[in-house]
């Protein structure tokens, strides 16, 4: 578990790393390359944005606001394993990019829809596996970043809530499909699920 806890973190610092190398190096293009590569709701130029958009950030400001929820969130899910975390994050990614070629409102970037859609699988996930330690570690999480969850609602001018509203609802699209097949309880020392069937973590 230590060796596995020291490799999330490390890939999780890496990915948002990732994000400030990408920023300081797009930095003097970002003219051209933020409508370029941004998506552009409901326009063919801006499909393409659904994978690239995530990547740019307008800027510092806007890429510190989503790196330390990115690198805890992400952190979390590696925990379960680095395939786990590739399917969350392709299906938030692409939850909010469509949703906002769909729905949005004018020139969206920026890595805060796929912050959403993370957050919303660590939250919901561990009712769908019908695991109480995950349980728990949702609620934790609402306790101390539940006031994110305003972002789905268009509160702030500027600020895509369809992004955070479509990446949220992949989080929850992926803890459903991603969920941990249920078996039936068991006997004998050997089983180590909780009553009706819930999973408890030793």
């Amino acid at each position: 578990m230590k060796q596995r806890a020291k490799s999330a973190l490390v890939l999780a610092a890496c990915l948002t790393a990732g994000l400030w190398i990408i920023y300081f190096l797009t930095l003097p293009f970002q003219s051209t390359l933020l409508p370029g590569l941004g998506i552009l709701p409901r326009q063919l130029q801006g499909l393409d944005g659904i994978l690239f958009a995530p990547l740019l950030h307008a800027g510092t400001g806007h890429l510190i606001s989503n790196s330390l929820p990115l690198l805890a969130f992400a952190f979390l899910v590696l925990l379960e394993g680095l395939r786990r975390f590739g399917a969350v994050l392709a299906i938030c990614w692409l939850a909010s990019g469509i949703g906002v070629w769909l729905f949005g409102g004018g020139l969206t970037i920026g890595v805060s829809g796929v912050v959403f859609g993370l957050f919303a699988y660590l939250m919901v996930r561990g009712f769908y596996n019908r695991d109480l330690m995950q349980i728990l570690l949702g609620g934790a999480l609402f306790l101390i970043y539940g006031s994110l969850l305003w972002g789905v609602l268009p509160t702030a001018a500027g600020v895509s809530w369809q992004s955070h509203l479509f990446g949220a609802a992949g989080g929850v699209v992926a803890a459903i499909l991603l969920r941990r097949p249920r078996t039936g309880p068991q006997t004998g020392p050997e089983n180590r699920n909780g009553p009706a069937g819930w999973r408890t973590r030793s």
